[in-house]
């Protein structure tokens, strides 16, 4: 039970850019003080005297670096290194902070402004979201660096295929060198100076929002720097309510997205020994959305978070400051009237009480999930589908092979940003029978942000309850083994390419052994045709190359072939036209069905998934699934997702709903246990006659703490740590032999005594 433990462990924690105060003292384990400006050193000394383990974070790509840009940093203007698209204009974070080339320059600007950091005591540095994007690569700084790179002149990016994927291959390589740089000359630095053992992580979207949203930024390549101890995976409704399409449906889908992007994240640190924090944010960047919507969202990113067990630390919220003293609309707003920047007008209103107390219910809940009693219902372990860092590299075709009008932006005209996101449902059919029939709108579809090469394989199977689990391609020649957990794989050449011929060879041999490999493509991606190693060995795509390897025609029909002990299912498909059709939908799922038969595996459809983790019960019920039947639990149970931690037998949760539940019946009757809390539970000591716990929570939280007590207790009091008496309400509830106690927190810790 990690609910009482050292800060030290730092399974919590958040960033933030502004001083303390009372409203951000959320009770995690470390802070991550943000920027390397001029207030740094006190921040962090504020934040230090409170009790909190002390790390830096800052941008990698952009952030506050006026100095360098003007030159007063080493005598030389460095604006010709901010990152431009082709029209010529800057891309920008915002009006003076550019995206940056990462010159070698830049990396040495940036370690010598965190050495302040780790002067004044730092555990740890972040640098974050390392971002180059597709659009950009026309600056004179990106231009040297290609000549420099690649030993040829420099080429518009947007000319021919192999120039498109050069350019953004070398955009991520280019983060890779600085990360490596930048980390390996602070370890330096720490180790000589202060005779310490620096740490560096670096905090990254997904590979698969960086892919949908056309980033190049190294991803499993941050595998290969050693200096890399870990990783932060920056998921939340930000990124995971972007639309996809499923059944000819363009629309939000924020849990399915979220449980897919956190499972890419956790391959990551797969047999890396690594640590990876799961993020979860409250509300998101954009401002214009109201409470109950933020709540309803963070559920879902926080339930897809939960369901993947073997990670078990997270970053509870960024930016608690614009949480817990941010105002927002009280009517959602359409897109046109959207709040950019203001959060305080008469029309917005501050976070609600019960949403704030949920979250600090959460922030405690989230400390203590490293569990060894794990298992799916209905599991069916082992399979996975492909994702690859080269995936970024093909996000654009270059002139001439797209025409008309730019596909997102019709999406753009079918989603409604209102209270519900609502799609207009006929523009967005209409639509999806153009893209079926016209092959240059499907090559604008495969281009946009829906992304429909990966969710046309991966919503089908996730929304009828299969714990799927997206596979990093580039590890299969990294790790020895790093498939053995897998049964069946699911792979298209479509979207990604293999870096290496190994990585065929790997592919073939782990099927030989046992595995069935279903692969999906119809050889029309224009990618294949880029100067490579399989067009240098006469093959016409990657794909062939696998086949001839594993003993079949490079060219098979549909089917199922034998290879080894295991097999390669093939069908001849583009995997985005499965997103079109209920029927084609349908039909892929159920050769997926037929090929899990065939390696043993009974796959019965579900609308749910549901993971036991220890005591707890985490489950998502899914709309546009097999039926819209509730989820039934019977038993005695704690509702984790209820402020006070309510006392049920039975719960039910229908389509698009979410459950997390503590089960009494993992734990043993007579047994202390901290069921769920609001506050930090500090200290607990028996008393002659009861019991005292010393709690500690943010300020204006209604703070509940709900406790398995070996005997009942009929009175409790508290004190705060002036010495002032603070009213506690409390209930005794027999059949789970629990006490619940409440208060109200004004940032002060607090000794409850219970008698």
């Amino acid at each position: 039970m990690a609910y009482i433990r050292e800060k030290t462990e730092e399974l919590t924690g958040y960033q933030a850019g502004g001083e303390f105060r009372p409203s951000v003292d959320l009770g995690c384990d470390f802070v991550m003080v943000y920027g390397i400006d001029d207030t740094m050193p006190e921040r962090i000394r504020q934040y230090r005297e409170k009790g909190y383990v002390i790390h830096l974070m800052t941008g990698i790509a952009w952030g506050e670096y006026q100095d360098y840009l003007d030159g007063k940093w080493d005598g030389r203007k460095h604006w010709d290194e901010g990152q431009v698209e082709r029209s010529g204009a800057g891309v920008n974070h915002n009006p003076t902070v550019p995206y940056m080339v990462p010159t070698v320059s830049f990396s040495e600007y940036l370690t010598e402004r965190m050495k302040i950091a780790v002067d004044a005591g730092v555990e740890a540095i972040h640098v974050e979201e390392p971002e180059f994007w597709d659009k950009s690569g026309y600056s004179e700084a990106f231009k040297r660096e290609y000549e420099i790179h690649y030993k040829e002149p420099w080429r518009p990016q947007h000319q021919d295929l192999d120039v498109r994927y050069k350019s953004a291959k070398l955009k991520a390589y280019l983060y890779c060198r600085t990360i490596d740089r930048v980390s390996a000359s602070l370890k330096e630095y720490a180790k000589v100076k202060h005779g310490k053992d620096l740490r560096f992580y670096v905090p990254t979207h997904s590979l698969l929002n960086y892919t949908q949203w056309k980033i190049m930024s190294p991803e499993a390549a941050l595998i290969g720097i050693p200096s890399v101890d870990g990783y932060i995976a920056q998921i939340w409704t930000g990124t995971s309510r972007e639309a996809n399409v499923y059944e000819g449906v363009y629309k939000e889908r924020t849990f399915e997205t979220a449980y897919l992007e956190y499972g890419v994240m956790q391959e990551l640190v797969k047999g890396t020994g690594r640590r990876m924090w799961f993020l979860n944010d409250p509300i998101e960047d954009l401002p214009s959305y109201t409470w109950e919507n933020y709540r309803y969202n963070y559920v879902k990113t926080a339930t897809a978070s939960l369901l993947h067990p073997y990670i078990w630390h997270y970053e509870i919220c960024p930016w608690p400051h614009r949480v817990f003293e941010g105002c927002y609309p009280r009517v959602q707003p359409r897109i046109a009237e959207k709040i950019e920047t203001s959060f305080a007008t008469e029309e917005s209103k501050p976070i609600p009480l019960g949403y704030a107390t949920l979250l600090s219910g959460m922030f405690q809940l989230f400390g203590d999930m490293e569990q060894e009693d794990i298992f799916f219902e209905g599991d069916l372990p082992g399979v996975g589908l492909f994702m690859s860092d080269s995936g970024l590299f093909q996000r654009t075709f270059p002139d001439g092979i797209v025409t008309g009008e730019p596909i997102e932006e019709r999406f753009r005209k079918a989603l409604h940003k209102n209270s519900g996101n609502a799609v207009d449902e006929e523009q967005a059919a209409a639509l999806m029978k153009e893209i079926e029939a016209d092959d240059s709108m499907m090559k604008d579809f495969i281009q946009s942000p829906a992304f429909p090469q990966f969710f046309g394989m991966a919503l089908p199977l996730v929304k009828y309850g299969l714990p799927l689990k997206p596979v990093q391609l580039d590890n299969v020649r990294r790790f020895a083994g790093y498939l053995d957990d897998c049964r069946f794989l699911i792979l298209s050449y479509e979207y990604i390419k293999p870096e290496a011929p190994d990585v065929n060879a790997s592919l073939v041999s782990w099927v030989r052994s046992g595995g069935t490999l279903m692969y999906i493509g119809d050889g029309s991606d224009p990618f294949h045709g880029i100067s490579s190693w399989w067009r240098q060995s006469g093959y016409e795509n990657p794909a062939r190359h696998l086949f001839e390897m594993a003993g079949l025609e490079q060219n098979p029909a549909d089917g199922h072939y034998p290879v080894g002990k295991g097999r390669i299912i093939v069908w001849n498909m583009l995997p985005a036209r499965l997103c079109l059709s209920k029927e084609l939908t349908g039909a892929y799922r159920e050769l997926v069905k037929e090929g899990l038969k065939e390696c043993g595996a009974d796959w019965r459809y579900r609308n749910d998934l549901t993971l036991h983790r220890g005591p707890y019960i985490i489950s998502a019920v899914m709309d546009e699934s097999v039926s819209d039947a509730t989820k039934r639990f019977e038993g005695l149970f704690a509702d984790m997702l209820e402020n006070d931690y309510r006392i049920i037998d039975r719960k039910e949760i229908g389509p698009d709903e979410n459950a997390i539940l503590f089960d009494f019946s993992k734990i043993e009757q007579d047994q202390f246990r901290i069921v769920g809390t609001s506050a930090r539970v500090e200290k607990v000591e028996p008393t002659a006659e009861g019991i005292a716990f010393r709690l500690k929570t943010a300020d204006k939280i209604k703070a509940f703490l709900r406790v398995r007590l070996p005997r009942p207790v009929s009175t409790a009091s508290g004190v705060d740590e002036d010495g002032n008496s603070v009213p506690v309400s409390m209930e005794w509830d027999d059949r789970t032999r629990t006490l619940l106690v409440s208060y109200d927190s004004h940032g002060k810790a607090v000794d409850v005594t219970a008698v």
